[in-house]
């Protein structure tokens, strides 16, 4: 047991934070506040998973041809491909108290995991910039419906982008209370949209006509593989930051129930309510919000409520992407609290919210995310499962010279085989689930070199040697006169 306070206000002043926000960053999680249970991570994951972004995401699945079934079954493979990785990395979190990136040192080394850091800090850039932009242009569509009047996108993003990041600040238990009740809420209004959208007076958006329109594209299977892999390419940039969410759990069931039940469950109200909304235009649009807005005919109070699930959407995931990236860049920056970087992260994303194109080069950018993480995944998984079979030394890992350390802080033969997978993710098509092809094959070929190194290199066999230690033994007195 420690005493927590104090470890708190000892944080608070050395990372010179304000009282009142969480204080861990990169440190280990105290095991008296390991309590949340597997509803909180439910509450937490589906806010993640339910967003202005997956809803988009999937009436563009109707818009490029597919029905509203085939749009559902793409969603759902995406979370059975892109959780598999997720729900393996969560583990580091409820069994040590540590973020994601602070495992990564024991497999890429105590700096070599600082590329892991820089690309984890960029993909939740790129997400909450992108989450912002799909939330901006819903609320201009309802404000437009409101007011019957044009507001400038950008100052949209600018206000909403600022009110998220003052949130983020705050930390873990502003997360957790925020996801409480915006779970209840997104619930609530999802049945609502899909009502008023089943209702709405044309034949074309009644149920019947919605669940029997076919597509308009040919070649499904190829369509359903691409975006399948680019869905779930998104969930595997999101591996590294698993355990952040998983930390404060009390059980690794808690873990695994909350995480997957959510994510299945999210993906589905999401292609449920985008892919109905743009089907019941015949595919016309990929816009499922304009959509939306058109069939609340106008109504004051629907259009309202479309605004608050849009900015609960959007408050929720991007308060959870600054979360994270602020672990990045305290893991990478051991002088900066968790505070601070998220602060910084916030501002960096502002800017790249304003940048033009996000939204409709997301498979562009998403696939060249999974290119890296998806080698990554499959030496993580080789390296943390197999080598050393879930057991960690925690102490090590924030040790500079210790047995993660390898070669001067760098497991060069990792780090390799990310590179190499990179290329192979960009040789394989899409339609054959690169990303999977790609963390299996770089996983085989970095464990069979593994099992080869450590018989030569010591540094080697140290750092791959399965052990289980929380903190290190205090010297006895004995000790101390030994050494």
């Amino acid at each position: 047991m420690t005493d927590t306070p104090q470890v708190e206000e000892e944080l608070a002043r050395r990372y010179r934070q304000p009282k009142g926000v969480e204080q861990f960053g990169a440190e280990p999680i105290p095991d008296e506040l390991r309590t949340v249970r597997w509803w909180d991570i439910f509450a937490m994951v589906l806010n993640f998973v339910v967003n202005p972004g997956t809803i988009v995401i999937s009436g563009a699945l109707v818009a490029a041809g597919m029905s509203l079934w085939e749009a559902t079954l793409t969603g759902f493979l995406s979370i059975l491909v892109g959780f598999s990785v997720y729900l393996v990395a969560a583990t580091v979190g409820v069994d040590y108290g540590i973020p994601g990136l602070v495992s990564m040192r024991a497999v890429f080394g105590t700096r070599g995991a600082g590329a892991t850091s820089v690309l984890r800090a960029l993909s939740s850039v790129y997400w909450f910039a992108f989450q912002t932009v799909s939330g901006g242009v819903g609320i201009a569509a309802v404000l437009r419906a409101l007011f019957d009047t044009k507001i400038s996108l950008n100052v949209i993003i600018v206000c909403f982008a600022v009110f998220q990041i003052l949130v983020a600040t705050v930390g873990y238990n502003s997360l957790k209370s925020l996801s409480r009740v915006a779970f209840v809420l997104k619930i609530a209004f999802s049945a609502v949209i899909v009502v008023v959208l089943m209702t709405y007076p044309q034949s074309s958006y009644h149920p019947d006509a919605v669940f029997a329109f076919a597509g308009t594209g040919h070649g499904k299977v190829a369509l359903i593989a691409l975006w399948t892999t680019s869905m779930a390419a998104a969930w595997f940039s999101n591996f590294t930051d698993a355990a952040d969410f998983c930390r404060y759990s009390r059980t690794r069931v808690d873990m695994w129930v909350g995480t997957f039940l959510a994510a299945v469950v999210g993906q589905l109200i999401c292609s449920f309510i985008g892919g109905y909304a743009v089907a019941a235009v015949l595919g016309k649009t990929d816009s499922a919000f304009d959509v939306i807005v058109t069939a609340t005919q106008g109504s004051v109070w629907l259009l309202v409520l479309i605004l608050v699930y849009i900015v609960l959407d959007n408050w929720t995931i991007n308060v959870q992407n600054l979360y994270t990236a602020g672990l990045a860049v305290t893991t990478l920056l051991s002088r900066v609290g968790r505070f601070w970087g998220t602060l910084a992260v916030g501002l960096v994303g502002l800017g790249v919210s304003l940048a033009p194109g996000l939204v409709s080069h997301y498979t562009d950018y998403m696939g060249k995310l999974a290119d890296l993480f998806a080698p990554m995944a499959g030496v993580f998984v080789a390296h943390y499962v197999i080598l050393l079979r879930t057991r960690l030394d925690r102490p090590a890992l924030f040790e500079t010279d210790s047995r993660y350390a390898y070669w001067q802080g760098y497991n060069w033969i990792a780090l390799f085989w990310v590179v190499v997978g990179y290329f192979i993710n960009g040789a394989v098509p899409e339609k054959y689930i690169n990303i999977v092809v790609t963390a299996v094959a770089t996983g085989a070929l970095y464990l069979i070199t593994m099992l080869i190194a450590r018989r030569r290199w010591p540094v080697v066999a140290a750092g791959s040697e399965p052990v289980h230690v929380m903190e290190r033994p205090v010297p006895t007195p004995a000790d101390r006169a030994t050494v």
